[in-house]
């Protein structure tokens, strides 16, 4: 099963930039190997199921280490037989607007 996600998390006890934070969560997605496209308010990867969900817990893992409250939002959209998604659904409309 394809899956797209939409993850943003971050620590909600650390004060006003969360960049560091942030940059610390892209890098675990970025070397988890699955493909993602990185937004100004989260963070969309495509994988299957476990390898996203796993991808997941390592971010909050990873923030977890030094964070006392985090916040997390997460939206899936998952569809057999999907190749490609994350740059599909976004082709598939900006075609539309030509």
């Amino acid at each position: 099963m394809s899956v797209i996600a939409e993850l943003s998390i971050f620590p909600m006890d650390k004060g006003t930039s969360m960049s560091p934070y942030v940059a610390r969560v892209v890098t675990v997605i970025k070397q988890s190997g699955l493909a993602y496209d990185f937004g100004s308010m989260g963070t969309t990867m495509e994988g299957e199921w476990d390898e996203v969900m796993q991808t997941v817990s390592a971010c909050y893992k990873e923030l977890e280490q030094d964070c006392d409250r985090i916040y997390l939002t997460l939206k899936v959209d998952s569809r057999k037989s999907r190749k490609n998604g994350l740059k599909g659904k976004t082709e598939s409309v900006a075609a539309k607007l030509r």
